[in-house]
């Protein structure tokens, strides 16, 4: 913990904070409840918004001075991908982890498996999706958030795991989290991947099941950042420093058991995502269900707000997304051209900047191996990482 007295001198102390109604919002709902905001001489007030889309643009055109964002968006927003062109970068990752593929229950029991007291495994689930497919010549059309998001990457790579055709077999929509649930009750869509609690909601409401938890496809990925502009970052250092800080304090509150039950209580309230503590509870606790009737499944990382450095943004990380990213921009990008977007749109030493006023251990280097490790392993000498596999394709 740092001593506010001894930081630089906060430029701005009102600020406008944009998040969505997820789960892993919690860092910045506890960064206001716990009073960590205010403790750094911040007045912060939080707009929920009722898309991506919405809330980068607020972000690009000032009416936001920071947003939680999908962590794609920075680096496309840049490139001017997806409608509106802006310098967004990210100096601190929110977390790691936190979505999931569900299924409507007509297609989930049409595939005839069964998983009462384990995780579905993800690859068996798309390989007998696609035999479905091909026996019936269907499509399925299935929802993610948004164009440019994880939930894109991570679902286009699992359909792709079991051989199913992107371009014949599927229909992909974007719609907005919280209209997930009510598309798929009404038929709209087969299916989304998209974060929680929208995967609790639709299994507790009884119209689907969950095929496959985010962190089963790529462990430990990156979820979303605290986003601002290049500009904003110029102009208010120091308030961005102590803007980091008290949501740095707050994810690491949310290491203790405790404070994701108290959290969950809290974000129930109306004036955050105004949905029962119950649905709230099963991804921060880590006892997730994947169907109704099934026990809960112990999955201790589906949110990941501090351990594994899950709060430093990776420039590795950033390379990969946009890898992965390129089929969706319809180019590939130069070797040069990606190392520059990365450069800009992620700031590893920002996150050392704030790490060294708590007193905290951050990384030495911004890269990583990735892909690699399918446990926790030792980054260098008191930087302990976790699994970074995901989903082979064929």
């Amino acid at each position: 913990m740092s001593d506010p007295q001894r930081l630089p001198q906060a430029e701005i102390t009102e600020l406008e904070l944009g998040y969505m109604r997820l789960s892993d919002a919690a860092p910045l709902i506890m960064a206001k409840e716990a009073g960590l905001f205010t403790r750094y001489g911040l007045d912060v007030s939080l707009h929920r918004e009722v898309s991506w889309a919405n809330l980068r643009d607020k972000l690009v055109v000032g009416k936001l001075d920071a947003a939680q964002l999908l962590a794609p968006l920075p680096m496309m927003t840049n490139l001017g991908a997806g409608g509106i062109r802006g310098s967004l970068m990210t100096g601190l990752a929110l977390g790691l982890n936190g979505n999931a593929i569900t299924l409507s229950n007509r297609v989930w029991e049409s595939l005839e498996l069964h998983y009462p007291d384990s995780a579905p495994d993800p690859l068996q689930v798309v390989q007998k999706l696609r035999s479905k497919l091909q026996q019936t010549g269907q499509t399925i059309t299935l929802a993610t958030v948004h164009a440019f998001s994880m939930h894109t990457i991570l679902l286009r790579r699992w359909l792709q795991a079991g051989g199913i055709d992107l371009d014949h077999d599927v229909r992909l929509l974007v719609l907005p989290p919280e209209q997930m649930c009510d598309s798929l009750a009404r038929g709209v869509i087969d299916g989304f991947c998209v974060g929680e609690p929208w995967n609790t909601v639709a299994v507790e409401q009884g119209i689907g099941t969950v095929a496959a938890s985010g962190y089963h496809l790529w462990n430990n990925a990156p979820e979303k950042v605290l986003g601002v502009t290049e500009q904003w970052h110029q102009s208010h250092p120091a308030t961005h420093l102590r803007l980091r800080l008290a949501i740095m304090e707050a994810c690491k509150l949310l290491t203790e058991l405790d404070a994701r039950e108290h959290i969950a209580e809290v974000m129930s309230q109306k004036c955050y995502l105004d949905l029962p503590q119950r649905l709230l509870l099963p991804s921060l606790t880590g006892q997730f269900r994947f169907s109704k009737n099934a026990a809960p499944v112990s999955i201790p990382q589906f949110h990941v707000f501090w351990q594994y450095q899950a709060g430093f943004p990776w420039r590795s990380q950033a390379q990969s997304i946009l890898k992965l990213s390129e089929q969706l921009l319809g180019k590939t990008l130069s070797e040069e051209e990606r190392r520059a977007l990365v450069q800009q749109s992620w700031r590893p030493d920002l996150y050392r900047e704030a790490a060294r006023w708590l007193g905290e251990n951050s990384p030495s280097r911004d890269s990583k191996a990735e892909n690699e490790h399918s446990q926790e392993w030792e980054f260098e000498p008191g930087i302990v990482l976790g699994a970074d596999r995901y989903l082979a394709l064929p």
